[in-house]
């Protein structure tokens, strides 16, 4: 079902950036900002790893330095049939973890030094999984995807902008104008709703991450608990790191007011936890 969801969100959005780069900017205006776009993300989806560690605090620890988080994310990425993926460490008391890295061969969980005390072992091993299921998944590609397409619609609508203060507002294939009006109107509703459709992208690969880590593991309650500490914790003590990584982390890690989860880069915690019960239950029955 996340799967079948993600798709047709990938779908809408490109369809709403063939839309819009024929209104605001032709095909040739469409294919330059798609062709910026592709560049930039690309480059962000490469050196995506350690890009994330860095603007995290992440610090890259070895098998000496912590031996039982190694073991375990080893005994997971095995379960998972996965490459064993490097492993960081945040210095930080609140608890979180994420993970990154352009495919499995070059994947890297972190986590806080926070997560690593507050929960037990079984529960660290379900967010653990849980990581690894975005890795499984290949969320950090889906996401790349979503972001480029997200960004070319952006940057048609600047485009677009620019052309109407110097009085060059058209499409470039014909001569036909647009009506002012609209061209406005959408210079400031498509960004808006590429960015919905991109962060619905964003809480449905973690609704799948949650499903996969749970299969990894094989102990959905154990993630449900992990969230409901994590939750608590996060809201007293949310970690100070910067919004552009906030959306690889397990929860939240800073707070803010959003209009119905509409700009939320995580599902609700509540309903995560719902989920992931109503398979335990399922397993049981």
């Amino acid at each position: 079902m996340n799967t079948l969801k993600t798709t047709i969100l990938l779908a809408t959005l490109t369809a709403l950036f063939v839309i819009v780069g024929n209104i605001l900017g032709g095909t040739s205006g469409m294919v330059i900002a798609f062709f910026f776009a592709i560049i930039m993300n690309l480059g962000a989806y490469w050196f995506s790893g350690d890009v994330a560690l860095r603007m995290a605090g992440a610090r890259e620890v070895s098998p000496e330095e912590a031996p039982q988080l190694h073991q375990l994310i080893d005994e997971l990425a095995t379960y998972a049939r996965l490459p064993k993926p490097r492993v960081a460490i945040i210095d930080s008391p609140s608890p979180n973890a994420f993970a990154t890295g352009r495919d499995a061969n070059h994947a890297v969980v972190a986590v806080t030094t926070g997560i690593v005390s507050l929960l037990s072992r079984d529960e660290l091993a379900g967010v653990l999984a849980h990581e690894l299921g975005h890795v499984r998944n290949h969320d950090i590609l889906i996401s790349s995807v979503a972001a480029t397409i997200a960004g070319a619609i952006t940057m048609l609508a600047h485009m677009a902008q620019w052309a109407m203060i110097f009085g060059g507002m058209g499409r470039s294939d014909d001569d036909d104008g647009m009506n002012p009006l609209a061209a406005l109107a959408m210079i400031v509703l498509a960004p808006l709703a590429a960015t919905v459709i991109h962060l619905a992208i964003s809480r449905s690969r973690e609704y799948g991450a949650d499903d996969t880590g749970a299969r990894i593991h094989g102990n959905p309650e154990s993630l449900a608990r992990a969230l409901e500490k994590l939750e608590t914790a996060t809201s007293m003590r949310p970690l100070q790191v910067n919004p552009a990584v906030s959306s690889l982390f397990i929860v939240n890690p800073l707070r803010g007011v959003n209009l119905g989860g509409l700009f939320s880069t995580h599902p609700p915690i509540e309903e995560r936890i719902r989920r992931l019960r109503t398979m335990e239950l399922r397993a049981l029955n």
